[in-house]
């Protein structure tokens, strides 16, 4: 049986080299769900991707005017189409199957906005370095993932498309309008690790992000400072070190994830922490000088501030209210 659900794909490729893997993933969707593919790939890519995807895959292009982030323009472009209230939004790298889309369809049903647990699959050194952050994301909250559940009608508007962390800037925006969003740290869902040429490209932007989150890039910027000053007391560089791997392992062992993350999946704790301790401060020097470079174009925001998104909504509806009355 089809879910009533729709799976929402936005894409921007310059290379086709993983296309036959995408074609067979896409076969096995159009089977269980309607799917839909955003694509705002280059002329070029876009036929090519017209000629090879499945016949029952629904491809367009981007009809959101303007943003300098793709993921987003395509997500708004496919959420105002959607033919489901129901939208599963998925990366290019995302691997759901049945279980997991009817998990995650079903969730929906409770909350405006699900977001699942990411799993990298399979695991070379760098998703096990990258696995870390998920690991002390979960350990102080929740991770963001590359999929989401969402009902069409929680972003009637869609959300900015000019900020960098999307996945922040939708669910702020859904809370913003008084939407439930749920973290569901116990479904997992498989993703495939990006090539290491671009997970070395993506350290500085992932950085970035923490400029949304005024707390966390504090605790970041801090983490060079304390080194420094504690680098001639190996004790408690050692401590530190055990600090982050014993909150990694909290994450690890939340929601049933000792199940699916490797026992040595915490370890990698205090490297990514110490990359995180240079490229902070390499994302702080950037947002001075104009933003980080992105798909051509420079973002500043990382993403909107909740409190603004929220009187931005009360506007929004007294404004509305107004013009009923009128």
């Amino acid at each position: 049986m089809r879910l009533d659900a729709e799976y929402l794909l936005p894409l921007r490729w310059d290379d086709d080299a993983d296309l036959d893997d995408l074609v067979a993933y896409l076969e096995d969707l159009s089977s269980v769900v309607d799917v839909t593919v955003v694509d705002g790939s280059p002329a070029e890519r876009f036929a090519a991707h017209a000629r090879a995807f499945p016949v029952g895959v629904r491809h367009l292009p981007p009809r959101e005017p303007g943003g300098g982030n793709g993921k987003a323009r395509g997500v708004v472009t496919g959420l105002a189409l959607s033919r489901h209230e129901r939208v599963i939004v998925a990366d290019d790298d995302v691997r759901h199957d049945r279980g997991t889309l009817t998990a995650l369809a079903a969730e929906i049903g409770d909350a405006e906005l699900v977001a699942p647990q990411n799993v990298f699959d399979p695991r070379p050194w760098h998703a096990r370095w990258d696995t870390a952050r998920s690991l002390l994301n979960r350990a102080g909250g929740s991770d963001y993932p590359g999929t989401y559940g969402i009902r069409r009608s929680a972003l009637p508007s869609g959300y900015a498309v000019d900020v960098l962390f999307e996945n922040l800037e939708m669910e702020r925006t859904v809370r913003a309008r008084g939407g439930r969003v749920r973290h569901c740290r116990d479904l997992f869902v498989p993703r495939r690790p990006p090539d290491a040429r671009r997970f070395a490209t993506q350290r500085v932007r992932q950085a970035y992000d923490s400029l949304a989150q005024p707390a966390r890039l504090c605790v970041e910027l801090a983490i060079a400072p304390t080194v420094l000053l504690a680098r001639r007391r190996p004790g408690i560089l050692v401590l530190l070190a055990l600090a982050t791997i014993t909150a990694a392992e909290v994450g690890r062992r939340r929601g049933r994830g000792a199940a699916v993350f490797p026992r040595t999946a915490a370890l990698w704790a205090p490297l990514w922490a110490a990359e995180r301790a240079v490229t902070s401060w390499i994302a702080l020097v950037l947002r001075v000088r104009g933003g980080v470079r992105y798909a051509g174009t420079r973002l500043p925001r990382a993403a909107t501030p909740l409190r603004v998104l929220r009187r931005d909504a009360r506007d929004a509806v007294a404004a509305s209210s107004r013009g009923a009355r009128s």
